[in-house]
């Protein structure tokens, strides 16, 4: 089961009422494609027809992932214990530098937070979750461990 918050949970409903409004315009673009005629050697039309399928299985994995996701309640936790939407400092063992985490169900992709943004199926995610302020958590990355003291939970 996954978890996602509530403000994730808004979004993903967004996104999938975005794509549910396209499939008019796409149906539209095909019928306008075929209207053309050979639909061997139509770019148009397999174009379009792309485009929806692309559409489709969107929707699909949307509704599939809003089904079985499950919206945390960050009331019932602790304000001391790092869960699903909280923000983190920590602190580089190795070098001292220090930098706020964003624990997410799933990044949005976006870069101009001031977060970087963990999902809690990463490594740093799993390391963090259940973490307190004053632990220090050891993550195995690609290019080796590396151990960081959560500093403070915004």
């Amino acid at each position: 089961m996954e978890f996602i918050t509530a403000d994730e949970k808004r979004q993903l409903e967004e996104k999938l009422e975005g794509l549910k409004s396209q499939r008019p315009v796409l149906s539209k673009r095909i019928a306008e494609a075929r209207a053309l005629g050979d639909l061997k050697e139509n770019a148009d039309y397999h174009a379009a027809r792309d485009d929806q399928g692309l559409n489709e299985a969107e929707i699909r994995r949307l509704e599939e992932r809003l089904k079985t996701a499950s919206v945390a309640d960050g009331s019932a936790i602790p304000d001391d214990i790092v869960f699903l939407g909280a923000v983190v400092k920590l602190k580089d063992t190795a070098n001292g530098s220090e930098d706020l985490y964003k624990l997410v169900g799933e990044a949005t992709g976006r870069f101009d937070s001031d977060e970087i943004e963990v999902t809690t199926s990463s490594p740093m995610g799993e390391a963090l979750l259940k973490a307190r302020v004053g632990d220090v958590v050891k993550v195995d990355l690609p290019r080796g461990t590396k151990r960081f003291e959560v500093v403070e939970i915004l």
